[in-house]
């Protein structure tokens, strides 16, 4: 279906913009509050719907010592409290078939990682628990590939499919975004996210961290919302420097508001475009 209902909202190629948004990974619990209510808040300020997003466990890390989050049961708790809270729906990743049904009885969203694009028996596992699934374009995989993808998941009883571009490799450690992509995509009937701040990394080059050039995301958001994303993926941190994770490709929160008013102006023009 080209459309797909996340919590209130209605996503799709002649819908409103929506954004997936928050933090890399969970972090101090109090402060994930605050800025999931800055961030609902400037969303309701624009008139358009969000579902926070955020790990509560990360297993593509660059070194071992890497941070990797709080945990499934703690981060399942930190993430059911924001949104019985403030009533948004919650988007999370899952890395193993056997966390997706419990991931589901607090997520709206089942997000799986690129690199994990292609794994059939967590496609399937997502797909089975009833919930949307976003499923990230391997940086290694052509869009019209991806069809596989939706077919595994369709196949498995969930029609409620996003694809997201987040840029494929152009070399060592660096990424390009082709805006073919979401056309691509589009034409497999689901929804189209644009992971804006994921598509500026610079993977593995800083000192045993991805880094990335987070000034180029706003530029980078105009540009997918004029091709036609239909979601907006942004990972935004009060002070990005003090990240547990992708410090080098977060969006300063303080540039989270201008960057919605812009993007909205946008979709607006898309949609009066090609009605």
């Amino acid at each position: 279906m080209s459309e797909v209902k996340i919590g209130k909202h209605l996503t799709g190629s002649r819908q409103p913009l929506y954004f997936l948004t928050g933090p890399c990974v969970l972090e101090d619990p109090d402060e994930m509050m605050r800025l999931a209510e800055d961030i609902i808040s400037v969303c309701n300020s624009h008139s358009v719907g969000c579902c926070f997003k955020a790990s509560y466990t990360k297993d593509n890390r660059t070194s071992g010592s890497s941070y990797r989050g709080p945990g499934m049961q703690e981060g399942l708790r930190i993430l059911e409290n924001i949104k019985k809270e403030f009533g948004v729906p919650i988007v999370t990743d899952i890395h193993h078939p056997e966390d997706a049904a419990t991931v589901a009885e607090v997520a709206d969203v089942l997000q799986i990682p690129a690199f994990l694009c292609r794994q059939s028996s967590l496609l399937e596992a997502a797909a089975k628990t009833g919930v949307v699934v976003n499923v990230k374009k391997g940086q290694f995989l052509a869009p019209e590939d991806m069809q596989h993808v939706v077919q595994k998941i369709r196949d498995a009883g969930c029609d409620d499919v996003l694809a997201t571009e987040r840029g494929s490799f152009f070399g060592y450690r660096d990424l390009i975004v082709d805006f073919r992509s979401i056309s691509a995509m589009k034409d497999l009937g689901v929804p189209v996210v644009f992971d804006a701040t994921h598509s500026v990394q610079t993977p593995g080059s800083s000192s045993g961290t991805t880094g990335g050039k987070p000034e180029l995301v706003p530029s980078l958001t105009r540009c997918g919302v004029a091709a036609g994303a239909d979601i907006l993926f942004i990972e935004t941190h009060y002070e990005p420097a003090r990240a547990k994770s992708d410090a080098g490709s977060q969006l300063p929160f303080e540039q989270f508001d201008s960057l919605v008013e812009n993007a909205v102006r946008f979709r607006e023009l898309y949609l009066e475009m090609t009605s």
